[in-house]
């Protein structure tokens, strides 16, 4: 099914404008996001084919079929709670069967771990894009001999250097490795060109060193040591490095860059407006999405702020949050049997 689908055939039961809209951050470039609830037809429910979420190919149009948003809200994820906590302006769309689920009915302490656990994956989040930042890898890839290093008295040089400074060809060395030890090699070398070395490596995109077959009156020119760890993590390291580049958010990249702080301050803002949703959810009970400190978010997400500080204030809320939490009227878990009496109720009316 399709988003499109839901609307043709009016499965639609609640429908609203979500994201920076929602909550008051806003600005001229923001996408329009939208949320909602449907509930599939009798037939499709009871069949093997329940569909518990329907969004469009850039995800900023999700629908939550009845079912799973109600056991999305019991677990206080954070996403299910805003939508059922949209501001009226946002409403676009209320069946009156939604009347029955009510923010109250789900709110409990598990919100400290929903919005601050989640805030928390955030940080690290941003960390990550912080290192990425400060520590760019190149797109020109290394190969395993940037990996490999020969003993040269005392001490080691990389082989690329050692081969420099012995005028001699990877191509024309043989490989040998020594029994018991890691990434130990003797290397042997081919000055008549008539033993078929297969040289160091095959290519420069080989992901093992060559061995070759040597001749017992063959001398041991060098030892070579072979980095493997190290390869093996600068390969990820890579990986994921460029994976990151090809999905970043282009703009946003842009913004990141312009303000100089070497971190994801749109991350960064989201991250502290969760912090302070679990907080205030925790001292009043209730949850008002639209925020209060629009300034305060916009500046972070403008890079106006120090990583250090950020962290720094986000450490202070998580412990503003623990407090709150032993201190909260709120109960430890939702009541599970009301919200499952109320959803068979909806369910009765709708077929």
């Amino acid at each position: 099914m399709t988003i499109q689908d839901l609307k043709n055939q009016n499965l639609i039961l609640f429908e609203v404008i979500s994201g920076s809209k929602a909550f008051g951050l806003s600005t001229p470039s923001s996408d329009t996001d939208i949320k909602g609830v449907y509930y599939l037809p009798k037939d499709r429910f009871f069949s093997m084919n329940y569909i518990p979420q329907i969004s469009n190919e850039t995800n900023d149009e999700v629908y939550f079929e009845l079912g799973r948003f109600v056991e999305l809200l019991l677990k206080n994820n954070p996403n299910t709670l805003e939508i059922l906590a949209s501001p009226e302006d946002c409403i676009l769309y209320k069946n009156s069967v939604m009347s029955s689920l009510t923010i109250e009915l789900f709110l409990s302490k598990l919100v400290k771990d929903t919005f601050a656990g989640y805030a928390i994956s955030q940080i690290k989040k941003a960390q990550g894009f912080k290192k990425k930042i400060v520590n760019p890898i190149d797109k020109q890839r290394k190969s395993i001999l940037d990996f490999c290093f020969v003993l040269y008295g005392n001490n080691s040089i990389e082989i690329k250097e050692w081969l420099l400074i012995n005028n001699l060809k990877k191509e024309l060395c043989g490989l040998v490795k020594i029994p018991n030890t890691i990434g130990i090699y003797a290397i042997y070398y081919d000055y008549l060109e008539i033993n078929n070395f297969r040289g160091i490596l095959q290519n420069e995109l080989s992901n093992e060193l060559s061995l070759s077959s040597i001749p017992s009156n063959c001398p041991v020119k060098a030892y070579l040591y072979f980095n493997k760890d190290g390869y093996s993590s600068y390969c990820k390291e890579y990986k994921l490095y460029w994976d990151w580049v090809n999905s970043r958010n282009i703009e946003r990249f842009k913004m990141n860059q312009s303000h100089g702080k070497n971190y994801d301050s749109k991350n960064m803002m989201h991250t502290i407006r969760l912090l302070q949703s679990a907080k205030n959810i925790l001292k009043t009970g209730t949850l008002n999405i639209r925020s209060t400190n629009r300034e305060e978010l916009l500046n972070i997400k403008y890079g106006k702020w120090s990583y250090k500080d950020l962290m720094s204030y986000a450490n202070q809320l998580l412990n503003e949050i623990e407090v709150l939490y032993e201190r909260t009227s709120l109960p430890k878990l939702p009541n599970y049997s009301l919200a499952e009496e109320t959803l068979i109720k909806m369910r009765e009316t709708l077929y």
